[in-house]
């Protein structure tokens, strides 16, 4: 990573201002000689004329030299904002190519931050959490994580673990002698409470996904419930079609909303009856499915109508955990509101009429009370780990109740150490005080160009 590197880090397409970002040892020579300057102030805006080798005039640009260690990479940064014509855009980046500058990789630029310790590896992923953070509970998430909180926690973890392997290997050196009693005790102490410290940071990769990706749920119920317009009510637009001819619904009509803190990806779905057709017998068998796969289901019923009878897969899949029944048409001189509320008490029931928007507010208040009391019950510190996370404290957690269960049996110390090291190896998998270049690879390949 000795080469000067260059990239769009703003999103294609026509915009007022597009940024061309660039890193390496190249970045003030370059500077310099494209916009005609003996001496480039650092940290400081500049107004200049691109020109390229031809020495022809590209556009007027706005540029800042960051020399290293003190910018995003740790090596010398330059950045160029021009107008956000592609046009532009392409023959700026052509003329640096032109000048030896090399294209960036996916997440190369925060890769060299990592390499050059301006970022730890869980730090360097949250960038990416940032930049696609759709929700307020998301956002906050990564930027804790980006803030250095998780690395926090992992180097508390390894000091804690470096104390006991220290312990360990003190009798390793004085093979006659064998732990006593006080420092086995001490150590199944140090260790357990270690392991459940573990245990709730592994927790909390359960819902990580949901708060990262959106919780997924489903809008079911008979045709002419209020389906769709239930869905038009929450997106706060005309989404889908409205309709008193049953079957309009026949495919998934998808939205993605903010309600309080949290994302939810909101799927209509076609009513649940007796098909008309085989296309609409597709469409309802896709919604059952869909039904099972969701983490909220959202089940709506017409209460001037009497209560259906659901479909045993249906009901299978269904429990006050995920699932709102919501009473529309509550507005109705005919509706049979205490009867719905009684059939279908178990499953958080709310009023609601979609006609004329009553109770709509109540409804979203219900769900985000069921994100969080079932769904999403972050740590205390608000500390989220992934999959990655997870997998790697797990492999610490065995590793640290092995060493346990190894001084327990009065085995060789450096059975323990062993298993000690190998927990902090793990731990440094997380953070990446570890080489796998596999895992490295892995992670920033999911990366946009020019981040």
């Amino acid at each position: 990573m000795n080469d000067t590197i260059a990239a769009l880090s703003t999103p294609q397409g026509e915009s007022a201002i597009a940024l061309v970002r660039l890193s390496g040892a190249d970045c003030e020579k370059i500077a310099q000689e494209i916009f005609s300057k003996k001496s480039i102030t650092p940290r400081q805006a500049n107004f200049g004329a691109y020109k390229n080798l031809a020495d022809e005039k590209i556009d007027e640009c706005v540029f800042t030299l960051f020399k290293g260690p003190a910018s995003y990479t740790g090596e010398d940064m330059l950045e160029i904002s021009c107008h956000g014509n592609p046009f532009i855009v392409q023959k700026i980046l052509e003329d640096l190519f032109a000048r030896g500058v090399r294209g960036a990789h996916a997440g190369e630029f925060t890769r060299r931050a990592f390499i050059n310790d301006k970022l730890d590896l869980s730090q360097a992923e949250a960038v990416a959490l940032v930049i696609g953070a759709r929700s307020q509970r998301s956002l906050q998430a990564a930027q804790k994580q980006l803030s250095g909180e998780l690395g926090k926690r992992i180097a508390e973890f390894s000091d804690r673990l470096m104390d006991m392997t220290a312990l360990v290997e003190a009798y390793i050196d004085f093979p006659e002698d064998d732990l006593p009693d006080e420092d086995k005790q001490a150590l199944f102490k140090s260790a357990d409470e270690l392991a459940s410290d573990f245990s709730r940071l592994i927790e909390t990769s359960k819902y990580t996904h949901l708060v990262h990706n959106g919780i997924n749920a489903v809008i079911a119920g008979a045709p002419n419930a209020g389906k769709s317009s239930l869905l038009n009510r929450l997106v706060g637009d005309e989404r889908a079609i409205v309709s008193s001819s049953a079957g309009t619904t026949r495919d998934f009509i998808s939205e993605k909303i903010i309600l309080g803190k949290y994302s939810l990806n909101i799927v209509d779905t076609a009513g649940l009856r007796t098909p008309d057709g085989e296309i609409e017998a597709r469409g309802i068998g896709m919604a059952i499915d869909k039904l099972k796969l969701s983490d909220i289901r959202l089940l709506v019923f017409d209460s001037a109508d009497e209560p259906p009878e659901l479909p045993e897969e249906v009901i299978a899949t269904l429990s006050p955990d995920n699932t709102i029944a919501i009473i529309n048409k509550c507005d109705l001189p005919d509706a049979k509101i205490a009867l719905f509320k009684e059939k279908f008490k178990d499953f958080n029931p709310v009023e609601i009429s979609c006609e004329k928007s009553q109770g709509i507010e109540n409804l979203r208040n219900a769900i985000i009370n069921l994100i969080e009391t079932k769904h999403i019950t972050a740590s205390a510190d608000d500390i989220l780990v992934s999959a990655r996370h997870a997998s790697a404290l797990e492999r610490a957690k065995d590793a640290l109740k092995s060493a346990s269960m190894k001084i327990e049996a009065n085995e060789a110390s450096e059975l323990p150490a062993s298993d000690l090291r190998e927990a902090l190896n793990a731990l440094g998998e997380i953070v990446g005080k570890t080489d796998h270049e596999q895992i490295l690879d892995r992670i920033f390949s999911k990366f946009c160009i020019g981040k």
